[in-house]
């Protein structure tokens, strides 16, 4: 699996509903205001794209974001909403929703984490998040029905073949396996797995693209040092090829 999303909604009633149910045309010109809502004193330029949809755009590039409304939701796609606790996202996402619900969903393949949370009415009434480095960060409020058979073990995540000394997977399933699952509930639509008939394909939903640019922040040139320095204080990759049916590691350069 290796699905990465930064997907924020706020939505009337249900997003997967709005989503099917949608108009051949949504309001772009709403969408650019909720991101200039949400981003207040920042520099925002649309740039738009053929054939942007939400499925590729669910998780974008640092700077970038992307947004859609149709009637009945409102959807950003941005990596600032990618928070270990989403408790602690930032008051004016929440307050931003005039009334609506708001539905969190966060996940990161390479190291499994997972996020998502559900605010009505302004207070936070579901938040989870965990990886299984990490473990279980949040778990606030009741489970939502889709989470408990994950929960009550039926889900486990089976010892990967050929792999020697395997641990036990330190949570009862895999993150992601529930964040397909949380996907599909709170938006209607899988990033991957085998789709089910009333699911919606993202593919086919349009969306906007918008780089932001913080007045505040560093500019793109710090940024790209400040990366350049993380890589270079990293250690060679470890690398392995598969011999009798088990991975061992290759020591010579």
């Amino acid at each position: 699996m290796g699905a990465k999303t930064g997907l924020l909604a706020f939505a009337a009633g249900s997003i997967g509903d709005a989503l099917r149910s949608r108009p051949a045309h949504d309001d772009r010109a709403r969408a650019e205001t909720i991101v200039r809502r949400l981003y207040p004193g920042w520099r925002i330029t649309a740039e738009e794209e053929e054939h942007s949809n939400l499925s590729e755009s669910a998780y974008p590039s640092e700077g970038v974001a992307y947004a859609v409304s149709f009637p009945g939701v409102d959807i950003l796609c941005d990596r600032k909403v990618m928070v270990d606790y989403p408790s602690q996202l930032p008051s004016h996402y929440v307050e931003s929703a005039e009334g609506r619900t708001v539905v969190l969903h966060a996940m990161h393949s390479v190291v499994d984490w997972l996020a998502f949370a559900v605010w009505r009415d302004g207070v936070l009434v579901r938040s989870l998040s965990l990886s299984p480095d990490g473990g279980v960060r949040e778990d606030i409020g009741e489970r939502l029905p889709f989470e408990e058979r994950f929960w009550s073990g039926a889900c486990p995540v089976e010892p990967d073949p050929g792999w020697p000394n395997q641990a036990p997977y330190p949570l009862p399933f895999h993150p992601l396996e529930l964040g397909e699952e949380a996907l599909r509930e709170l938006f209607g639509f899988v990033m991957e797995g085998r789709p089910e008939s009333d699911d919606i394909d993202a593919f086919d939903v349009p969306v906007h693209r918008f780089r932001l640019t913080d007045p505040e922040g560093p500019t793109p040139e710090q940024r790209k040092a400040e990366r350049d320095a993380r890589v270079a204080a990293m250690g060679p990759p470890l690398r392995f090829r598969r011999e009798g049916g088990r991975w061992v590691e290759i020591d010579e350069p």
